[in-house]
């Protein structure tokens, strides 16, 4: 009996020496870590403030391989939510969403540093539960970017809840220091470009046909422009010949932006979707990836078999389906589906910055694209004016830039478009990219047929 007695006063002297320990022990729990990552300071921004990227960089993905990821609300900014559910009990479930931001993403770059709040929900003991991910230029040329990334918890007054502050420094630790070492290697695939000046846009592309030609030139301005020149001299040609009519400004579809040459197929819009060759109707249709069987005939009106460009029939198609018309023209149907858009004002030097410029927004706003198959291309909408053998406003020229878009997910608007923001135009003098770019006109990676199908849109 001693003893039972013994043992029931221990018990009652550890519950009360608990009791004192969890009163005072503190009701909150911090912890935070810090990276600097080598990275313009927007795109860091830009991927904390939507979380689309987020399975690509989180740890939890690495905690248990099949972890299931839910986006919902808005797209981009407070609103924005990601949902998971884990077999892993380490893992478990849970749901992050945007609280605030700070500055807007108008006013980030200017400002030099920004906060990011998520409200977490998950299995973690505590109430208010939240990341901070504070960010602001570091380095003595101010071209690194120190990431601040904290957790804060309220326990009030569950004293149980206050002992697992104790444990604080385990999976949300954890979850922070892994997850920045991810970002990091994230944030080395994107182009390191300010796109801050850039006002980009989501656009509904419709296909179109059009009629293209292939073509190579030295990577300089004028020997662009005279292989475009030349290229658009032989599509007019072969329209007038197929009694069509050219209904748009001249279209670039680039191919390869080698070191030394460029190459790139010139097109324009046409307004009929069915040319006759050869006394017979062809419809032009997207182009399609090649078949694997040697002996499968391409998707053709005329059943004609796949045929190279070289000593093809015209109205005959090639391996990706394109219609052959004649000589180096071809015909396909182009576009087609959304699209990220920019403008630029100037010489065609600018484009391939732009171009690099909505690939690196794409990718930090999680915009899936393909260039490979779905590559960028541009439309010059403002062209030089010859008076009389005198070229004039070469310098004031205007195209815009398209980056197909794939995949379901994609939003009906960038941040840009639903704060009601535009490019300011030439009146302005605020050009959609930087000018500084050595880069030939006509840059944009994919040729005729960016159709939404798993079409190579482009000549080999």
């Amino acid at each position: 009996m001693t003893r039972l007695l013994e043992f029931i006063v221990a018990i009652v002297i550890v519950a009360v020496l608990g009791v004192v320990v969890g009163v005072a022990m503190p009701s909150t729990g911090h912890v935070e870590r810090e990276m600097l990552i080598s990275k313009n300071l927007r795109q860091v921004y830009d991927v904390f403030s939507n979380f689309r990227r987020f399975p690509d960089y989180t740890v939890l993905r690495s905690f248990d391989p099949k972890v299931q990821f839910e986006l919902s609300g808005k797209a981009y900014g407070p609103g924005a939510k990601i949902a998971w559910k884990a077999s892993d009990p380490k893992v478990g479930d849970g749901s992050l969403e945007i609280a605030s931001i700070d500055p807007g993403f108008a006013q980030i770059s200017d400002a030099g540093k920004g906060t990011i709040v998520w409200n977490l929900d998950n299995s973690w003991r505590g109430e208010d539960k939240k990341f901070t991910i504070k960010l602001e230029r570091a380095g003595r040329s101010q071209k690194l970017v120190k990431v601040n990334w904290s957790y804060d918890v309220d326990y009030g007054f569950n004293l149980i809840s206050r002992f697992s502050n104790l444990y604080i420094h385990g999976d949300p630790d954890a979850l922070i220091q892994f997850s920045l070492s991810n970002l990091q290697n994230l944030m080395a695939s994107i182009p390191n470009i300010d796109y801050s000046n850039m006002v980009p846009s989501i656009v509904d592309q419709p296909a179109k046909p059009v009629l293209f030609v292939s073509t190579t030139a030295p990577r300089t301005l004028d020997d662009v422009d005279t292989a475009s020149d030349k290229a658009m001299a032989e599509i007019q040609a072969a329209a007038k010949k197929l009694g069509v009519n050219i209904v748009s400004p001249r279209i670039t579809f680039t191919t390869n932006w080698g070191d030394q040459n460029y190459t790139f197929d010139v097109a324009a819009e046409i307004d009929s979707t069915t040319l006759k060759i050869n006394g017979q109707d062809v419809e032009i249709t997207a182009a399609q990836r090649p078949s694997l069987d040697a002996a499968a005939p391409a998707s053709s009106s005329t059943a004609a078999a796949p045929a190279d460009t070289a000593g093809a029939t015209p109205g005959s198609k090639d391996k990706l389906g394109r219609v052959i018309v004649d000589g180096n023209v071809k015909a396909v149907l182009a576009f087609g589906g959304k699209a990220l858009k920019a403008e630029w004002n100037g010489t065609g030097a600018g484009l391939p910055q732009t171009r690099q410029m909505l690939a690196a927004y794409s990718q930090t706003h999680g915009y899936k694209f393909d260039d490979v198959t779905y590559r960028a291309y541009d439309i010059q909408v403002k062209a030089p004016v010859n008076n009389k053998g005198t070229i004039e406003g070469y310098d004031e020229q205007k195209f815009e830039i398209y980056l197909p878009l794939q995949g379901d997910n994609i939003p009906d608007q960038t941040p840009e478009q639903e704060a009601g923001m535009k490019q300011p135009g030439l009146e302005e003098g605020a050009p959609a990219g930087s000018s500084s770019a050595p880069a030939p006109a006509g840059t944009a990676p994919a040729p005729a047929g960016t159709a939404p199908t798993p079409a190579s849109t482009s000549a080999q």
